[in-house]
């Protein structure tokens, strides 16, 4: 193993990448249940309910948008560790029932919580990868994401049947707890504040909440994202439709193992050849994926969309992450950390609520393949927002 191996594979981007696990087996692990739990035991509404998964994401999105900011004021040591401690505050409010209102509050602020520690583990993670393996290392990292996205629902779904809600929310809180701990582990690297920096720090400008160099890739972010929502928000409803509900729970298995086993491939593939030949090639993937799901009727092609989906927009995920990162300026790798996750969230978040109104008009049949064709034509907004200046920058950083 040589030198740069053994850098991205340190101590600190390990621990890291761990804390940064727990956060999202909670998030994961509540997202299938929170819904019926809301129904269950506190009578919700469907609205309500949907609105209970809903504003977590809310959240979230404020936690990065107002308080990721603060990563360069306060520093990333304190983000992380006050983000951690507000994540295990507001987990312990699950296990007070106090009706629809404050269980909203609570996801919400949970929300917030979620945001500003994944928030600081990103820009953390960026800094300790070596500069020559970027596309690697956050590759590796997001993988943490991608075992939370099997594991969570597994997790959620079993014990929702064999366990209660009490003894879920005192999971999650341990899983935070545990989070906490391995952080405290990790050695942050301090990066000195530049005059930017300094100059930007009073006063109301878009650049002190968002990174201007990682908006294009984020726009192209927003649209994949919620094409993904599609299938995150409506599979169990398809799989119902086309009877095939036993299967559909292991698509997301087939996704996360088709990830994790590519996932070394791109990463090296982008830091040598440039995220172009990871991009254009996940394009296609995962459209196809998307198309081919709109036409199965049989357990083989519902895995194999989702082992396509996992290649597409799998690897897409961590790609535009690391493009957000190289495109901005050491100092500011916090706000394009951010910038990055608050398109993803935005996607994510809102994706579900606007395809609602399609959905009536289309069937899911036809939700997927309309979601097929827009990644596809996504590929053109790609190449004017960053793919035509790729080769560029693969010149000038070898």
């Amino acid at each position: 193993m040589d030198r740069s191996e053994s850098k991205l594979w340190a101590k600190d981007f390990i621990i890291v990448s761990a804390a940064n696990f727990f956060l999202y087996l909670v998030f994961y692990l509540l997202l299938v249940t929170m819904a019926v739990y809301a129904v269950d035991q506190l009578n919700a509404s469907e609205s309500q309910a949907g609105l209970v998964t809903g504003i977590f994401i809310i959240g979230t999105l404020i936690g990065r948008l107002f308080l990721g900011r603060l990563i360069t004021t306060i520093g990333n040591k304190k983000m992380l560790y006050f983000g951690l401690i507000f994540f295990i505050l507001t987990s312990l409010l699950y296990l007070i029932e106090f009706g629809i209102t404050f269980l909203l509050l609570t996801r919400f602020l949970h929300g917030i919580a979620l945001g500003m520690a994944s928030t600081a583990t990103g820009t953390i993670v960026a800094e300790v990868i070596p500069a020559a393996r970027k596309g690697e290392g956050i590759g590796y990292y997001s993988m943490s994401i991608t075992l939370a996205t099997a594991i969570g629902p597994f997790f959620g779904l079993y014990m929702g049947q064999h366990t209660g809600y009490q003894t879920i929310f005192g999971f999650c809180l341990a899983l935070g707890i545990i989070s906490f701990i391995i952080a405290l582990f990790v050695k942050i690297p301090i990066i000195e504040k530049h005059e930017d920096d300094k100059k930007q720090k009073h006063g109301f400008k878009i650049s002190n909440f968002i990174e201007p160099k990682a908006l294009p890739i984020g726009l192209v972010v927003v649209i994949l994202s919620l094409a993904y929502s599609s299938v995150l928000s409506f599979i169990n409803f398809y799989a119902i439709e086309i009877d095939l509900v036993d299967v559909a729970s292991l698509f997301f298995v087939v996704y996360a193992v088709a990830i994790l086993a590519s996932r070394p491939f791109t990463g090296r593939l982008m830091d040598k050849r440039g995220a172009n030949s990871v991009m254009y090639p996940a394009f296609i993937l995962f459209g196809a994926g998307l198309l081919l799901l709109s036409g199965v009727a049989t357990s083989i092609p519902l895995l194999l969309a989702g082992a396509l989906m996992g290649l597409g927009f799998g690897n897409m995920q961590s790609t535009t992450q690391a493009i957000s990162v190289k495109m901005t300026p050491p100092h500011r790798v916090g706000l394009a950390t951010s910038t990055y996750y608050i398109a993803l969230d935005a996607g994510l978040g809102f994706g579900p609520y606007l395809l609602g109104f399609i959905i009536p008009l289309t069937g899911y049949r036809h939700l997927y393949m309309v979601m097929g064709v827009l990644v596809l034509v996504t590929t053109i907004l790609y190449y004017f927002m960053h793919g035509r200046k790729e080769s560029s920058i693969l010149l000038r950083n070898n």
